[in-house]
């Protein structure tokens, strides 16, 4: 069978996420969590120390059930890899191997080329307390550094797995950098805007506050370029008319 469209991700079209001896069910759940949020679903366990299935990384999970439910379980790290093509262990500290190290976001992208290609991919994530030994990094095709705080880049196994899960994501993300809320009505069009600048410069010169000719073009140059920064939605260019025809009926009293 072929290879499933770009249009419709698969788990097959993900790395395996592998934890090495996890030490605690809540971070089992709560990398679990971290996953599904980023899109990941195929989850290895090697030895975690508490046995499996861990009610405690069930309750971390937060609803990642599925996660958890498909979990596959393993004595070795040589097992947990056999089947896979690349492996990339993350680790904080320098070791006496020479292996290439890359930071997350360049592993993501050379991630989904791997898988692109038809190989399977597995990232090692090591236990909480000791991190991976060099017995599991040298299972490694590449070594994966998160660049921190040199001072203290301490982090827990969940952590660890969201950070790279997230540059896993964002490898293939197309939202927008700046948008509107969902929640908002459309951006004003140029015309409506002009409409606008038009109504408020009436008004003003009715009220008498471009009185001074020669540095009315100024002002009103001023006024435009701060409304067109404001980026207005049509709702709110239609209040904004309202405004201004509401102050220009003069003093009002009071109800």
């Amino acid at each position: 069978m072929g290879r499933p469209s770009k249009g419709h991700a698969t788990a097959a079209d993900t790395p395996f996420v592998i934890l090495v001896r996890p030490q605690l069910g809540e971070n089992i759940g709560m990398a679990a969590r971290a996953m599904l949020n980023c899109g990941l679903s195929r989850l290895r366990l090697v030895a975690p120390r508490d046995g499996w299935p861990n009610p405690s990384a069930q309750r971390a999970a937060s609803g990642a059930d599925v996660v958890l439910e498909d979990a596959a379980v393993f004595d070795t790290v040589a097992e947990a890899v056999a089947d896979l093509q690349h492996v990339v262990a993350t680790s904080a500290r320098n070791r006496e191997l020479s292996q290439r190290i890359v930071t997350a976001r360049h592993a993501a992208g050379e991630m989904r080329a791997w898988i692109d290609g038809g190989d399977r991919v597995g990232i090692l994530f090591g236990p909480e307390r000791t991190g991976l030994t060099n017995d599991d990094m040298v299972l490694a095709d590449t070594a994966l550094s998160i660049p921190l705080n040199p001072q203290f880049s301490s982090l827990n196994i969940a952590q660890a797995v969201l950070l790279v899960a997230y540059e896993w994501a964002m490898v293939a993300e197309t939202t927008p950098a700046d948008r509107l809320s969902d929640y908002a009505v459309r951006p004003a069009t140029k015309e409506e805007m002009q409409n606008l600048f038009d109504h408020l410069e009436r008004a003003l010169d009715q009220s008498g506050f471009l009185r001074n000719k020669a540095a009315k073009p100024a002002m009103v140059q001023n006024l435009r370029a701060f409304l067109q920064r404001a980026t207005m939605t049509e709702q709110e260019v239609r209040t904004f008319h309202g405004v201004i025809k509401y102050l220009g009926k003069g003093k009002h009293s009071e109800e």
